[in-house]
């Protein structure tokens, strides 16, 4: 029988929703393939929820079937994580996809595993990170994503996905591509075994360490770094501390062409991409449209607002409502296009609403 039904604000990290028709808290693979293919037999609507970090869930809340992942278990390609032995200097380490990703991580560094030490703080479970090909700091996981199992729920069978097979883009992949076909069971890492982080990407973060763009740092140190650096932007979930009542970065960075890139002004921020894409800064395109930290929005209400510490988040600031919330990331979105000319993308998914 699904178990009562609680709101969903108050299993997100916005704060925001109303209740599911139904819930199910599954804390095997079994009962997650079985709750949700039942539910697709019988033609119910399922919501799969893990960390509820990059979800906005309407007033009206979901009317289906709430499947909540809570499966558990760390375990690497040598048995107990604890009785590991690396192989060739690398380790394969698979994480059940309830697993929050944080502990994942803090894991990782623990043992001396490389490559996901700059995604400390992040928000949400292992399970979720594929879908979004999450990252920051110079790190993303498909840069050590080995392979991905998955419940198809179109063929209704389990697959596996290697790297090469998940179609991971910036903040894209397969599974985004197609939403709501793949249900993610668990996720496989490569990871390099030492003391060293990979080389230090990302400019903020190298002067933040003290070191060289490009050099490496102890493992522990680059975790501690980047949480300081999450935490001075409000991005390490704090009960307290509402600027951290979001879903993150509500946008993406902006993927543009040539002659877009070409039209904003000369210090807009620019990355050229391998395909001749130019890659810009979100949160340099809403400063600089007029949305600093903190604005509240006169139409929105003064219960949501940009976070006080960085303009990408937009924060509840205590009984908001998602319309609220999309009525300023609405604001935004059309602010930034008509001073240059580019559409935003939101980040997180949209339940029941949409901008």
């Amino acid at each position: 029988m699904p178990d009562p039904v609680p709101a969903l604000r108050d299993h997100t990290t916005l704060r925001l929703g109303g209740p599911g028709r139904a819930w199910v808290r599954a804390t095997t693979d079994d009962e997650l393939v079985g709750a949700v293919a039942d539910a697709d037999a019988a033609g119910t609507p399922v919501l799969v929820l893990a960390g509820g970090s990059n979800l906005v869930v309407a007033d009206a809340g979901f009317d289906g079937l709430v499947v909540q992942v809570a499966t558990s278990g760390v375990r690497t390609d040598a048995g107990d994580v604890d009785d590991a032995s690396p192989r060739c200097g690398g380790i394969e380490v698979t994480a059940a996809a309830g697993e929050d990703w944080d502990r994942f991580v803090a894991t990782a560094v623990d043992h001396g595993w490389a490559g996901v030490e700059a995604l400390s703080g992040i928000p949400g479970a292992v399970g979720s990170t594929p879908i979004q090909n999450v990252g920051a700091y110079g790190q993303d996981v498909s840069q050590t994503i080995s392979r991905v199992r998955t419940w198809d729920r179109v063929d209704r069978t389990q697959r596996t996905y290697t790297a090469a097979d998940c179609g991971f883009g910036y903040r894209h992949s397969r599974f985004k591509a197609e939403p709501g076909r793949h249900l993610v069971l668990d996720v496989t890492f490569q990871l390099r075994v030492g003391d060293l982080s990979g080389p230090v990407a990302y400019a903020e973060l190298a002067r933040r360490l003290g070191v060289e763009q490009g050099a490496r740092a102890p493992l522990a140190d680059v975790r501690d770094a980047v949480l300081a650096l999450r935490r001075g932007k409000g991005m390490v979930l704090d009960a307290g501390d509402h600027d951290t009542w979001s879903a993150g970065s509500f946008f993406t960075n902006p993927v543009l062409d040539a002659a877009q890139a070409a039209r904003l002004p000369d210090d807009a921020p620019r990355w050229e991409q391998p395909d001749g894409s130019v890659k810009s800064s979100a949160a340099w395109l809403i400063e600089h449209a007029g949305f600093g930290k903190g604005h509240t929005s006169a139409a929105a209400g003064e219960r949501v607002s940009l976070s006080t510490k960085h303009t990408l988040a937009l924060t509840n600031r205590g009984g908001a409502t998602t319309e609220e919330l999309l009525v300023l990331a609405r604001e935004v979105r059309d602010g930034v296009g008509e001073r240059f000319g580019v559409t935003l993308v939101n980040e997180p998914v949209t339940v029941g609403c949409s901008l």
